[in-house]
């Protein structure tokens, strides 16, 4: 997937605080409950050294996604006394996080992204007969989104209302509209509830590639909820896969692993310096695991300036390198350098040292293999 929505925060130089925080309401007295949160949050941020400005850049906005019903949280990163980004989480952090950093914290956000399946969600309910001169309405919603980030950010909502013995002939055009709407976002499956007649014959309307995507289901289908629409069922359908765009890279790189690997990169030292070199189309990585103390990379002040070692990033004539963490010298590299990333089970493909990637280019100096030494 694209970090397109991590840019504005890498378009600032640091120090950054990041901050997870549970912001749900399910609890008694809420709003009292993330006071709470975000006071031992701030108290750990002070004593980390980060600025008074930039504290109350977050607390400005801490608990100000009063609107979003059920578990969810809040990511929020300031720099310099100015808020930078400020993203819902689908679900709440497992734990309350705050750092403050050279760089930001952003493996949390993008893994509360991942899969990132595009989808479309559709409830057709009616009431009256299913017959040609019946009295009775049908009325669809239909919404485009992104799973999981569109539990709590969902999109415009498409509303139709029609009297059922309309329905036949306005399901022609439903369908041409919600086949437009679907490939507009690339959706890789058409989730369809409500009523099972009114529901086929719309079905039968849509477009032949998208027919093949379509997936009912059942359960409660309510349409005026601030949620995504069909949360419980878009879950459950889509839980456990890889985006369809993702899973062509993924077999992209093992069809070009397999043939010598010219064009692809395994394990960090290989995929570190395909990364120097603005190489990688694709970054694979395998799911954020906890942090460790030896999960260290050099850095310089560009995105693409990472080195296992300082002497590397000296030689390369970058002054005062820092040791940050891995996985955030890997998040500001991809964004920086216009790659994708692609989060793969490690059940479905084994990378070496848990990375990989996908290579723009085979470089010169690379030998036959693909394997850089």
């Amino acid at each position: 997937m694209r970090l397109s929505f991590l840019e504005p925060l890498y378009a600032e130089r640091g120090p950054f605080t990041s901050v997870y925080l549970d912001t749900s309401r399910d609890v008694d007295d809420p709003e009292r409950a993330i006071a709470l949160r975000w006071r031992r949050l701030r108290e750990r941020l002070a004593r980390q050294g980060a600025d008074r400005e930039s504290l109350a850049a977050v607390e400005e906005v801490v608990g100000a996604d009063a609107e979003v019903p059920g578990l969810h949280g809040q990511a929020i990163f300031t720099a310099h006394g100015a808020l930078v980004l400020d993203d819902e989480l689908p679900s709440p952090p497992a734990h309350d996080v705050a750092r403050y950093g050279l760089l930001p914290d952003a493996m949390p956000l993008v893994a509360q992204h991942v899969p990132e399946i595009p989808y479309l969600a559709v409830v057709v309910h009616y009431r009256g007969l299913p017959t040609a001169d019946a009295h009775g309405t049908v009325t669809v919603a239909a919404e485009a989104g992104r799973w999981p980030v569109s539990r709590v950010a969902p999109g415009e909502r498409l509303r139709r209302r029609v009297p059922v013995a309309e329905w036949h002939a306005a399901a022609v055009r439903l369908g041409r509209e919600l086949g437009a709407r679907a490939g507009r976002g690339g959706a890789d499956a058409v989730v369809v509830g409500g009523d099972e007649w009114a529901g086929n014959v719309l079905i039968r309307r849509l477009p032949r590639e998208l027919r093949d995507r379509v997936v009912r289901v059942g359960g409660p289908t309510p349409t005026d909820t601030a949620r995504a629409l069909l949360e419980p069922q878009v879950a459950s359908v889509l839980r456990g896969r890889m985006a369809a765009h993702d899973r062509a890279l993924v077999e992209t790189f093992l069809a070009r692993r397999a043939r010598g690997g010219a064009t692809t990169a395994e394990g960090l030292a290989e995929t570190v310096a395909a990364l120097q070199r603005g190489q990688v189309t694709a970054l694979l990585l395998h799911p954020p695991r906890p942090w460790q103390p030896a999960d260290l990379l050099w850095i310089g002040p560009g995105p693409a300036q990472l080195a296992l070692s300082e002497e590397e990033l000296l030689s390369f004539g970058v002054r005062a390198p820092r040791r940050e963490r891995a996985d955030e010298a890997l998040v500001r590299a991809v964004v920086g350098t216009g790659a994708e990333l692609v989060v793969v089970p490690e059940a479905d493909v084994r990378l070496r040292d848990g990375v990989g990637a996908l290579l723009r280019y085979a470089d010169a100096a690379t030998p036959s293999g693909g394997r850089q030494r």
